[in-house]
């Protein structure tokens, strides 16, 4: 009986020492430091227009206008959905895709009516890893320039010069693709045009 309570005794003290560092001491070195080398990032990369927010650099927003460059399709805020399973749209594009025979070329589907019968763009018809990413690839944002510009009534060519200026490119020069953060872009056109 007294080696049931030692070990007991033992598990208790682990589970209390356990629990201090990983869910007290542990976070606050994280914040501490997140907050210390990366203060903008760690509190939500939030970006303000005349004080006020009006979203986040690293959260992709929903922009539904003609007027707008459009994000990603996403999972966030269908209520059936989950991190890791497909929306509607992707369903759609998987269908599609098995429809092909082997060894047949056809463009994926696009959502600007500027590429009927072009090639479409992947990010315009899936989502991202988490359904929340910020940018679109920079044909993407391309294949979007007529719409934004028949809406806002500018020319075409200052709307691409636009998105030229926004162009991000590859996370260390080698990591992912060029890409456009479409809530910085329209940002951009609201105070230009």
């Amino acid at each position: 009986m007294s080696y049931m309570i030692s070990e007991l005794r033992t598990a208790v003290a682990a589970t209390l020492f356990l629990s201090v560092v990983l869910c007290g001491i542990y976070p606050i070195v994280v914040w501490g430091l997140s907050q210390g080398l990366f203060p903008y990032e760690a509190n939500g990369s939030l970006i303000l227009r005349n004080g006020e927010v009006v979203g986040s650099e690293l959260i992709a927003q929903g922009f539904t206008s003609s007027r707008y460059f459009h994000p990603r399709p996403s999972a966030a805020g269908e209520t059936a959905m989950t991190q890791g399973t497909l929306p509607a749209a992707t369903w759609a594009l998987v269908e599609e895709i098995n429809r092909c025979g082997e060894g047949t070329r056809r463009s994926l589907p696009s959502r600007e009516p500027s590429a009927a019968g072009g090639p479409g763009t992947a990010d315009a018809a899936t989502v991202s890893g988490s359904g929340l990413d910020p940018h679109i690839g920079v044909r993407n944002a391309q294949l979007q320039a007529p719409r934004v510009a028949k809406a806002r009534g500018v020319s075409e060519a200052s709307v691409r010069r636009l998105i030229e200026i926004h162009i991000e490119g590859r996370d260390l020069d080698i990591f992912g693709e060029p890409r456009v953060n479409v809530l910085k872009l329209n940002l951009a056109l609201d105070k230009k045009m």
